[in-house]
């Protein structure tokens, strides 16, 4: 009879892992050096929100369990969470927009280091984001944050055959609205004020309107390049600024940012506050500190940013000076699915985020910008290598103009053999994985050994997204029940789960 654990090897390519021989002449195993960036190898794991930070935004003994337990494996390199930049509550996120939060981000640093005996280079992922509210309850939003104007008056007159409310109180429309029909209120409703009742409410870097956004520009820059000197402060060899999936730098570059103050609608437009953050960077920290950055090969969404345009995207960022480039793909808001009442849209349960964590489930691209990406059937039509052609083009454009500049691949990478075809196709420079190494920290170290045999491989699941969804510490599910009864093992906030994966063969 077939065991779960043999179902979901079933759906994972059939590889072969390397002898010892093998893995000591593999080129994804060797050193990089490019510019100012210098690896041990070419092994990479990439920014994951574990959910483990205190609520005030502080590296907490879980924390540094999380990453000390990847420097185990001894990677090339460690991306640290998304991490803010402002000094603003966000829950249990990391946060490094103060002076106050260098110490543990410090002492997380030293244990990495320790881990890995001085091996694994360490970023930290830092990130702006703008305000998402919680899905309201239909009639209260209604009654309490629907803002009555004169055109939602004439709207709601017309629709419901009522000249009384064009000079009715806001109290009687409000009333006249809450008694209307869902179908009623989506004539009557702004499309923004809609999608705020039935979403909950976002804001966007298009909403100029409000002074704040307006203001991006001015303040940004050097909010980014303070968090850059805290991160050189508290030992970092470099930042990955977020310029990629559902966030504020990410809405810079996308196709649907139409802001008409230079900061949008054309590609020199928009790709200007993002390189006006890399120079205030570049300026505020010393000159071996690296400064990279995660951009999206495509958006998945219509209307948005695809292939060709971040080609372009890539070629600017590079000759703006990074000394890497990151290549996701989709995790946009604007095909999230719609969250219950009291939750907020998450902005990889659409199409776009299943594409940017592609499972054995996932099946042909098919979107508006399919075409442009779809340039490898195998790897487009499974979860496996999902996304390398992404990192492929974007380099050969970045390469075409006469830069170096290192470019790394994800999504759906979990064997020796796949990561040692991209980099010896120069697909990519560096290959990353999240996923596979959260299911086996120790899995570089087993290759490295000529032991791939005892990988424990990741199913691509996505259990622990799952778990990420819902705000709750990321684990996985091949080892967070066992040996929950070993002292001193952190667990889950009720207890059923076991925080990092057991040290084992």
């Amino acid at each position: 009879m077939t065991t779960p654990h043999e179902k979901h090897l079933s759906r994972l390519p059939v590889t072969r892992w390397p002898s010892l021989e093998e893995a000591r002449a593999s080129k994804w195993l060797s050193p990089l050096s490019v510019g100012r960036l210098s690896l041990a190898d070419r092994t990479w794991i990439p920014a994951m929100v574990p959910w483990r930070a205190s609520d005030d935004g502080f590296v907490t003994p879980a924390v540094i369990e999380w990453y000390a337990r990847f420097a185990e494996g001894r990677p090339g390199a460690i991306v640290i969470e998304a991490t803010g930049i402002r000094d603003v509550p966000s829950g249990p996120l990391l946060r490094i927009g103060h002076d106050r939060f260098v110490p543990g981000l410090s002492e997380l640093v030293r244990a990495v280091r320790s881990a890995s005996g001085g091996r694994t280079k360490l970023f930290v992922q830092i990130i702006d984001f703008l305000a998402i509210k919680r899905r309201p309850e239909r009639n209260k939003f209604l009654e309490r944050f629907l803002v009555i104007d004169d055109a939602l008056r004439e709207r709601a007159a017309a629709l419901l055959e009522d000249d009384g409310l064009v000079r009715e109180d806001d109290a009687g429309v409000r009333a006249r609205l809450i008694a209307s029909s869902d179908a009623q209120l989506l004539s009557i409703l702004t499309p923004r004020d809609h999608e705020s009742m039935t979403m909950g409410h976002r804001e966007r870097v298009t909403d100029t309107h409000l002074s704040h956004v307006r203001a991006l520009p001015e303040v940004l820059p050097a909010l980014f390049a303070d968090a850059a000197v805290r991160a050189e402060a508290a030992g970092f060899d470099g930042v990955e600024l977020h310029y990629a999936h559902a966030y504020t730098m990410a809405s810079f570059l996308s196709r649907t940012n139409t802001r008409d103050d230079g900061y949008g609608g054309t590609i020199e437009g928009r790709l200007r506050l993002p390189i006006e953050v890399i120079d205030a960077v570049r300026a505020r920290v010393s000159e071996p500190f690296l400064i990279g950055a995660r951009i999206l090969g495509d958006e998945v969404i219509d209307g948005g940013t695809h292939l060709e345009e971040a080609r372009t995207i890539g070629v600017a960022l590079s000759r703006a000076g990074l000394d890497f480039l990151s290549i996701s793909k989709g995790g946009r808001f604007e095909d999230a699915a719609q969250p219950k009442v009291g939750h907020a849209a998450y902005p990889y349960t659409g199409p776009s985020g299943h594409e940017c964590m592609p499972t054995v489930k996932i099946g042909p691209l098919d979107h508006e910008g399919a075409h442009l990406d779809a340039l490898e059937p195998r790897r487009n039509t499974t979860a496996f290598g999902r996304n390398v052609s992404l990192a492929r083009e974007i380099r050969r454009a970045i390469r075409e103009a006469g830069l170096s500049t290192p470019v790394i691949t994800a999504g759906g990478i979990g064997t020796y053999a796949e990561a040692e075809a991209i980099v010896r196709g120069e697909e990519a420079d560096i290959v990353a994985a999240a996923r596979q190494a959260l299911a086996d920290p120790d899995w570089l170290e087993k290759i490295r050994r000529g032991e791939g045999h005892l990988v424990r491989r990741c199913y691509f699941t996505n259990y622990c997204e799952a778990l990420d969804q819902h705000h709750k510490e990321v684990t996985c599910q091949q080892w967070d029940r066992e040996q929950l009864e070993q002292p001193l093992v952190l667990k889950s906030k009720d207890g059923k789960r076991r925080l990092t994966a057991p040290r084992r063969s």
